[in-house]
């Protein structure tokens, strides 16, 4: 017998991804519902090989479901999360509002995937797009030669923004062939068509951005509060995938030839890393893949006991949607949901 589940956002970037790979999932849905905004109630959207309509958030009664896979920004998710978490629905939360909440859990499945059962409020959260795919290929890692600290790069897509920098980018490009039609910034504080803007979020008093704070603060709920992470966070443009480029310096000694063999047998990644031309993964490779792709793994030469490697994923899959659905698998996987729909 399945559970019931509603999609909050479920006309955006990441809620669509959530009805796709919900649908792909070993997951039993017995009943499945479109929940967003007035504006969208009445439009429609694919669940596997179904056509469903979107029900108004205002008017929906969320003791119908089981599991509410949240995807409509931090604003709603604050205000929503805990009167859907009161009505009896697990709530797994795409966005920031709760991941620093002590009572909350922050959740990788393939990291933590034993913290849901401590979702004291009825809510755990989903991390950020670009810690999640870094912590999935540091977890195995630090099992093994225990990390100290982590520099790391980011090289993010404009999808992590959401639909409105997607087509930003898009009429950014088409103007530069076109100067007649001019398109200055918008969502972004620079243009971003044939640019990187580093700076992603707001600026805080430290002198980092908040996405940079994020990598730091969740990496350490998530994997351990003792690494230490200094992150530089920077948008490209790139219309889908997130990509680093990590220096990892570990207590105990590990060689890159058994980093590369310990991650090619961990899972959630993937790992291709030959030393020749092509024998790595870009971002528009990663597209649609639900892997975290590891490459360029290497020694540095200036520090003991230190690697290399960049990594990749799908922000909208393994960053958002997938990660979430993977938590409602561990939910249901452990026999947390309290109560199932009556057949």
């Amino acid at each position: 017998m399945g559970y019931r589940y509603a999609i909050v956002g479920a006309t955006g970037n990441v809620g669509t991804e959530m009805l796709e790979i919900l649908s792909e999932s070993d997951l039993d849905v017995s009943e499945i519902y479109a929940v967003a905004s007035r504006r969208s109630v009445g439009r429609e959207v694919s669940f596997g090989d179904r056509t469903i309509k979107c029900v108004d958030l205002e008017q929906f009664d969320f003791s119908k479901v089981d599991i509410v896979l949240m995807s409509a920004g931090g604003t709603i998710s604050e205000k929503w999360s805990p009167i859907i978490a009161k009505a009896g629905a697990i709530v797994i939360d795409n966005s920031s509002a709760f991941r620093m909440d002590p009572d909350v859990p922050l959740v990788v499945p393939e990291v933590n995937a034993d913290q849901v059962a401590f979702a004291k409020k009825g809510i755990i959260a989903n991390p950020n797009c670009s810690t999640i795919q870094m912590v999935v290929a540091l977890k195995p890692l630090h099992d093994r030669a225990k990390i100290k600290r982590v520099v790391v790069s980011t090289y993010q897509s404009v999808s992590g923004g959401g639909k409105k920098n997607m087509d930003e980018l898009w009429e950014q490009t088409k103007s530069v062939f076109h100067p007649q039609d001019t398109f200055p910034p918008i969502n972004f504080t620079k243009q971003i068509a044939f640019n990187v803007i580093p700076h992603i979020d707001v600026f805080m008093d430290s002198g980092d951005t908040k996405e940079e704070w994020k990598m730091k603060a969740e990496t350490m709920k998530i994997l351990d509060p003792k690494v230490k992470v200094t992150a530089t966070c920077v948008r490209v443009p790139v219309f889908v995938g997130h990509a680093e480029a990590l220096n990892i310096e570990f207590e105990n000694e590990l060689s890159a030839d058994d980093a590369r063999d310990l991650l090619r047998e961990s899972p959630g990644l993937m790992v291709v890393d030959k030393r020749e031309d092509g024998g790595y993964i870009t971002p528009i490779e990663c597209v649609g893949e639900f892997a975290t792709y590891v490459s360029r793994i290497r020694e540095d030469s200036t520090q003991d006991n230190t690697l290399n490697m960049w990594i990749v994923s799908d922000n909208l899959r393994k960053g958002a949607a997938l990660n979430t659905v993977q938590i409602a698998e561990a939910l249901v996987n452990r026999g947390l949901i309290k109560s199932l729909p009556a057949s």
